[in-house]
């Protein structure tokens, strides 16, 4: 077996060939981290934002969208009373009527952005458990308070979203009176409102969904609390499956970022291996001559893949350092709210493993071509 020494002198010996299969790899490793980052930041908000002890009860026939549902005033009330083992903390029963909107708002000087609205009163609180005012209060009439990652869809520094200043939704101004986190979830990118400044501003008499929080009881309870009353035309969901829902809605997404992410991963791929043919084409004779001092074929083989491996593994540095650079820690807004790139493990995993398959996979089939020729012919080649 020839000495790895070898291969690493070897690299160096066509400058403009390294720097190509380095930056070659660079480019098709941090596409397929970056591709893996947002299909796993998008999968992994949606499952965080759904809550197995959650349950909403929808207008019949919306059990896709809450936006689109409507529910009479009178279910908040009903469902409270009717559904026994709710979770009532210091005596106040986890039930929540709300009104969903999507709308564009504006920040005074600013364009419209559109956004998530929620129109809640103080028990959504106790639904919502994972929210959390980090400053300011909750809204009253006439206020607002916004996650803490609303900023992100309108482009803005976080100051401008702090308490005291001002909202804009049509021609109504509200004054931001709090912030607050809802650990990882779509709540951060929304923008809460008092439910009757809400229904107001959109001519509304009905709920969007009533959420349940639910303790000793079980999703059966609310379901057969659904068709007993008949009268109010609602249907109960738990809210883990509809957000499962919501991320089956959002499979044909992740699928165009892999695609467009493979064909440009392609293109850069397709020429390496012109490079690495033109590259190890001109090799011939080399190859030859050292099969007649004794190497083998095996030998010279795990060499040239050895010397691309070196290369490939370098750009899956490069790739890794301007993925850590550029992307980790990017909130990403999207239509639903704003997810957060993280490398994870599993996520490196796969970016070094492509790396691996480069320099293994695509070596081979110019190598073999490099070794085919018989030996008489290989020492006669220019």
């Amino acid at each position: 077996m020839l000495p790895i020494t070898y291969a690493i002198r070897n690299l160096f010996r066509d400058p403009v060939r390294l720097l190509q299969t380095v930056g070659g790899s660079a480019l098709v490793v941090l596409l397929v981290i970056a591709a893996a980052s947002l299909n796993h930041g998008m999968e992994e908000l949606l499952q965080a934002s759904g809550s197995s002890k959650n349950v909403i009860l929808v207008g019949t026939g919306s059990e896709e969208s809450v936006e689109r549902s409507e529910v009479g005033l009178e279910a908040e009330a009903a469902a409270a009373t009717s559904v026994a083992g709710l979770a009532s903390p210091l005596g106040n029963t986890a039930a929540s009527g709300e009104i969903i909107y999507m709308a564009p708002l504006a920040i005074p000087g600013g364009q419209e952005k559109p956004s998530l609205l929620r129109g809640v009163t103080e028990k959504a609180l106790l639904v919502h458990h994972r929210v959390r005012i980090l400053e300011g209060s909750f809204p009253r009439t006439g206020e607002v308070m916004v996650g803490r990652l609303m900023h992100r869809r309108f482009a803005v520094p976080p100051e401008d979203f702090f308490p005291g200043k001002t909202l804009l939704f049509g021609r109504d101004k509200f004054r931001i009176s709090g912030v607050f986190e809802a650990s990882g979830t779509v709540l951060e990118s929304e923008a809460w409102f008092d439910r009757n400044d809400l229904a107001t501003i959109t001519q509304r008499d009905s709920l969007s969904a009533v959420y349940l929080r639910l303790d000793e009881a079980e999703f059966d309870d609310a379901h057969v609390f659904t068709l007993q009353r008949n009268d109010l035309e609602l249907s109960a969901i738990s809210e883990d499956q509809y957000y499962d829902k919501l991320s089956i809605f959002y499979a044909p997404i992740r699928v165009m970022i892999w695609i467009t992410a493979a064909l440009v991963a392609a293109g850069a791929l397709f020429g390496g291996l012109n490079t690495l043919y033109a590259a190890f084409a001109s090799r011939i004779r080399e190859m030859a001559s050292l099969q007649c001092i004794g190497y083998t074929r095996r030998a010279l083989l795990l060499s040239l893949i050895q010397e691309s491996l070196l290369a490939t593994l370098s750009g899956s540095l490069l790739a890794f350092t301007m993925a850590l650079v550029l992307l980790d820690g990017v909130d990403i807004p999207f239509s639903l709210g704003t997810f957060t790139v993280e490398l994870t493990p599993s996520i490196i995993l796969i970016g070094l493993l492509t790396g691996i398959a480069l320099g293994t996979l695509g070596t081979l089939p110019p190598a073999l071509r490099c070794l085919q020729p018989a030996l008489p012919v290989a020492l006669r080649s220019s």
